[in-house]
Parts: structure tokens; sequence; C-alpha cells
């Protein structure tokens, strides 16, 4: 199950387990979205279920994790990945703006992941994983209410894992932590900044994070696993200096957040960007030309066992030529 499937990340996700041959429920509000993304889970030889669902409805996610285990049977994996934004400074966001981002983003976390634990313990098996950010440790200005969701999602994610660890389940739960991906919620977000809203470079295109998702799925066990260059970055710097990258992001983080030009305007915040405009966003955001499409740490994070024994091995045979060169003299 993926949530917020019908564009961005949930989108290159659905089409990456597709590939796999997964059967892929489509968890989002916008039918426009879920249609083509159905089809695209289809194509890539997957079998697609739509559940059109607000995350923020907890009732409403019970129940299309229901439907989709009356249809497939079982929820292996579910992934929490959608989410709302404002572009604002935090005085001019309204409380009722801010609540909405918060049920959405958080909450809406939090439902996903309390629907798939009533399928997932009795089975005692099961892999959830939470989509993060970098922002989730290091929150930026003109994002307050999305920062503080994943912030809370870290959290509540760390919490929930002791609790799994101590009745030694075999639920799982992860955490993604992503970089700026190339995805349209910046041209459906809500908006108060001049010019139009972007992410902050470098940007990664969707399929690096869907790669990184799930991979994060078949192998639930690792805490969390970090995505791109930038976030280990930003992290390590938040970890070591967080006061000096606060100054920083003061200086910098304001104009790097916005392009030249005028901002659609047609905010997703209380209804599905496709609703009323009837086109499909799809995966990519407008920044193709800018996005790397691969990310040679988060293939390391990926593949960090290989790469350990690999390590392992050359040290091992330096090690021997050393010894051999000794044994000479």
């Amino acid at each position: 199950m993926v949530t917020g499937a019908s564009g961005g990340v949930g989108r290159a996700t659905a089409r990456a387990f597709a590939a796999r041959g997964d059967r892929v429920a489509l968890l989002a509000r916008g039918r426009e979205g879920l249609a083509a993304a159905a089809d695209d889970v289809q194509r890539a030889g997957g079998e697609a279920l739509v559940v059109t669902v607000d995350m923020a409805d907890a009732k409403a996610v019970d129940d299309a994790a229901q439907q989709v285990v009356d249809v497939f049977g079982r929820i292996d994996v579910w992934v929490n990945n959608a989410f709302a934004g404002v572009f604002a400074p935090f005085t001019e966001i309204t409380p009722d703006e801010f609540r909405r981002v918060t049920e959405v983003t958080y909450l809406g976390c939090v439902f996903g992941t309390r629907a798939a634990l009533r399928h997932m313990l009795p089975r005692d098996r099961g892999t959830i994983v939470q989509v993060g950010s970098a922002l989730a440790y290091r929150g930026i200005p003109l994002q307050s209410a999305y920062c503080g969701a994943k912030h809370a999602i870290q959290g509540f994610n760390e919490s929930l894992r002791c609790e799994l660890l101590h009745e030694r389940s075999g639920v799982r739960t992860t955490m993604v932590q992503l970089p700026a991906v190339n995805t349209p919620q910046f041209d459906w977000v809500l908006s108060r900044v001049p010019g139009r809203a972007r992410p902050v470079a470098p940007v990664y295109q969707p399929e690096v994070a869907a790669r990184a998702i799930v991979h994060a799925a078949r192998h639930g066990r690792r805490r969390e696993y970090w995505v791109g260059g930038s976030t280990v970055a930003t992290l390590l710097a938040n970890a070591v200096a967080p006061g000096l990258l606060e100054r920083y992001l003061a200086r910098t983080a304001f104009d790097a957040q916005r392009d030249a030009g005028e901002h659609p305007g047609q905010g997703n915040l209380w209804v599905p960007a496709d609703g009323p405009h009837g086109r499909d966003f799809g995966a990519h955001g407008r920044f193709d030309a800018e996005s790397v499409p691969a990310s040679p740490q988060e293939w390391v994070s990926r593949n960090r066992g290989h790469v350990g024994k690999a390590l392992t091995v050359g040290a091992g045979v330096l090690a021997a030529r050393k010894l051999t060169r000794l044994a000479r003299r």
C-alpha cells in the first residue's frame, strides 16, 4: 500500500513496486492521478487497486486498509508518503492551514501505521516505511508546518520501533530520509512566497527516492536510510554545528526556495490538485533539466553489506601483500 500514490514520490514508488510484479494498492484523494497511476502499475507488470481516501480521516484509512485486505488478502508493505504543505513564513500561515498540514502529513502517517498494524500484528509480519526527509532533523524557513510534521513522524517512529522491539514483533518499521526531489508539489503547494516555489538544490529525480523506499521495504530491519549526498551533508552539519547551519539557512534558504515567475496558485491543501483541473501531474515536476537521476550515496546505502565485504576483502588482500613482502625480506 502506497499513500500519496497519485503523484511525485508516491507515483514513482508505485511503479517501482509494480516492476517487481507486486500487487499495489494506490491511496490518495485525486481521482485523475490515481487512475493514471493504476495504468502505470499495470504497464510495469503489477496489479493495481485504486482507493480514494483522505489520510487525515482515521476511519476512512481503516476502511481503505480493510478494502485492500478484502481484495488482496493481506498487507505486506505499507508506505506512508502522503503529505501537504504551505510555503510561507510561519506568521502568514493560518491556524486552520497549519492544522491541515499536520493532520495530513503527521496524523496521516499515524493513522496509516495504526491501520497497517491492525492487519500485520496478527500475522506477526510486515514492513511499514515512513517516508521522511532531511527536514525531519533540520527545519528550514518557509516550511514550518511541513518540518514540524516530519519531526513528529521521526519521534513517533522511534517510539514505535522501541515498542515493537520490546514485544519481539516480526513487524518492522523503518524511515527513509529524502533530499529535495523533482516532484509536482512545488506547483500545487499553497504558497505565499514571491515567485514560484522550488526545492533547494541539488534536486534528485523521484526514481532515486523510489528505489530507496522499495529497498527499505525489503530490508526493514534497518532503522533509517539516508538518500542523497545533500541529506548526509545536512544531517551531519546539523549534528556538528546546528547554530552555524541555522545562520547559513537564514541567509540563503529564502531565495533558494523560489524561482522567477508567478506561482500557479492552485494549492492542494483542501482539495486534490487534479480535482478541479482534470489533469494528471505525474511523478516529475518542472526540474528535469537540473535533476540528478542517480545517487552514489543512495547506492552505497542500499548495498552497504556488499560494500563492507568488498572493503574487508580489499583490506585483507593489502594486508596479505604486505606480509608477503615482509616475509621476503
